[in-house]
């Protein structure tokens, strides 16, 4: 049998992070929520309330499953300490390799040899990642999707020194947690991001040449390949400039697929 995993620390709480400690919390794990400071620790800890407050008006969560959900988060400021006794560790900070690689750094001297490490990084590598700390056997992709209370996705990135103890036992924390887990080697983009974006920066570089207008590009999505938004409308969702990163980044580790283009999608 794997580990059991009981306290997790979740340290970035922007909209990613905030979301997979309210997830985390709901399936009855102790969370340790870490931010930079108290300006953003509030912003996550507002962000899981309303969460939380949206999933009780929409049935989801009864009023004392929630008041137990938020009593298993506890906030902290910028000291990593608190996640010494962590079993699991997993980070949702932006998405940069210098910032990843330290805070793993840090972590690595301050909990247990056998705490797993995990970042919720949408295309970074985590091989890069990974050896920033003296257990590259023990650091793994764990991709959510937004939001992660209502996504049933999570992608289980394993690179070529995962121990597969480690694989098994995060890929049995994601079905704990609900969620559906799709294994994948360290690939640029993973599966979905690698597929999604190739497809989305076509379609902008469709609409740049001129070759409809982005009304037409995104109904010939929707009614012709059933698809629930148009390709345009969902870069707008996901930000021109968390798009691009995406996109510049899996051109730099594959240096395949298309350029990403910086123009608007929809000016």
């Amino acid at each position: 049998m794997g580990r059991e995993i009981a306290t997790v620390g979740v340290v970035g709480l922007g909209t990613m992070g905030a979301g997979i400690a309210e997830v985390l919390a709901r399936n009855g794990l102790r969370v340790h929520a870490v931010e930079v400071d108290d300006a953003a620790l509030n912003r996550g800890r507002a962000h899981v309330a309303h969460s939380t407050r949206r999933a009780i008006a929409k049935g989801k969560l009864t009023a004392e499953d929630a008041a137990a959900l938020l009593d298993r988060i506890q906030y902290n400021t910028v000291d990593l300490a608190d996640l010494a006794a962590a079993d699991f560790v997993i980070e949702a900070i932006p998405e940069r390799l210098e910032l990843k690689r330290e805070l793993f750094k840090r972590l690595d001297g301050i909990c247990s040899d056998e705490t797993i490490f995990a970042t919720n990084t949408s295309s970074l590598s985590v091989t890069e990642i990974s050896v920033a700390t003296s257990r590259p056997s023990r650091v793994v992709g764990l991709h959510f999707f937004n939001p992660a209370p209502v996504m049933k996705l999570v992608e289980v990135v394993r690179t070529v020194v995962t121990d597969p103890g480690v694989l098994a036992d995060v890929e049995a924390l994601a079905e704990r947690l609900g969620k559906s887990p799709v294994t994948i080697g360290d690939k640029a983009g993973f599966i979905a991001n690698a597929l999604l974006f190739g497809y989305l920066n076509h379609a902008a570089s469709l609409y740049e040449a001129k070759y409809a207008t982005r009304e037409d590009i995104d109904a010939a999505m929707r009614l012709g390949c059933g698809l629930p938004m148009g390709p345009l409308a969902l870069i707008d969702l996901i930000g021109l400039d968390t798009a691009y990163e995406i996109l510049d980044t899996m051109y730099k580790q594959s240096r395949t697929g298309c350029t990403p283009r910086r123009r608007s999608s929809s000016r």
